[in-house]
């Protein structure tokens, strides 16, 4: 069995400063601890820092007190006031693709743009991406959500930082048929694009593809929409344990890819599992 690994595998550099931050906290700060809302879209790295008294909590007005870190996806701004307001010390490990975001919208709302976020409109980073942007702001995951969008004179985009580009394609496109103007800034991180490029193209070489990362990772979600959009026999999974033997049924060559948010130790468990189930020689890459 040929296993062929996407060299980009593991944490994103955003996910990495987060989870850094987060380690770093853990060994100075005095009293509990908290991220607000899952720090990554990984159970279990979420689950590991809990074993370092880090837990996770939903709401701000749960807490009493002590410090709280803002996740990797960002916070609306209100959340920053309200975290103050009841006197938490607040450790901000966004990430620095996801702040720049932030900014463009926040500069396009006063130049009086009208400003579209191409993404998901219940994923944290775009609830954030929103509350920088004035009354004049939506989000669109694709053209057909801007269907009844009246002509604008001024449009302005900026994308989910792990939006695909054919997304941002798609709805700046669109725009361009509704505005007299459109400013369009593309914010989706280069990690993003390269791990989308290496997996998709490593799809074109194997029978099955393996995509692991949390399920309610959007950018893994993406990954395995992508790679099953060329290689129907894609599975997306969270853990080795997952995997069954029948899978490798006529299977000579094995991809594996993992989303921004994926611990390179999980994607080693994957290929371990590959091996111990597979009789072959395996040659990873």
């Amino acid at each position: 069995m040929e296993i062929l690994v996407a060299r980009s595998a593991g944490f994103c550099f955003g996910v990495k400063r987060a989870i850094n931050i987060a380690t770093e906290c853990a060994q100075g700060a005095e009293g509990e601890i908290y991220t607000y809302g899952p720090i990554i879209h990984n159970p279990q790295v979420v689950k590991e820092l809990e074993a370092s008294r880090i837990y996770t909590r939903g709401k701000l007005e749960e807490l009493e007190g002590g410090t709280v870190i803002i996740r990797s996806h960002g916070a609306k701004m209100e959340d920053f006031t309200l975290a103050g307001d009841r006197g938490l010390k607040i450790v901000d490990a966004t990430c620095p693709f996801v702040k720049k975001a932030q900014k463009i919208v926040s500069l396009l709302s006063k130049e009086g743009y009208f400003v579209i976020v191409a993404g998901e409109k219940n994923h944290p980073e775009v609830k954030g991406l929103l509350s920088y942007g004035g009354s004049e702001i939506m989000v669109a995951a694709s053209a057909e959500e801007l269907k009844d969008m009246p002509h604008k004179k001024r449009i302005g985009i900026v994308a989910q930082t792990t939006l695909s580009v054919e997304k941002l394609r798609e709805v700046t496109s669109f725009c361009l048929t509704r505005a007299s103007e459109v400013k369009v800034f593309n914010t989706i991180c280069d990690a993003t694009k390269i791990r989308q490029q290496e997996s998709t193209e490593i799809a074109r070489r194997v029978e099955l593809m393996l995509v692991v990362g949390g399920r309610n990772s959007a950018n893994t979600n993406r990954l395995a929409d992508l790679c099953r959009a060329i290689r129907t026999n894609t599975r997306h999974i969270e853990v080795a344990a997952e995997i069954s033997a029948e899978w490798f049924e006529g299977v000579k060559r094995v991809g594996v890819a993992g989303g921004a948010s994926t611990p390179r130790w999980l994607i080693e468990e994957v290929v371990k599992k590959i091996n111990a189930l597979t009789t072959k020689d395996s040659k990873s890459r």
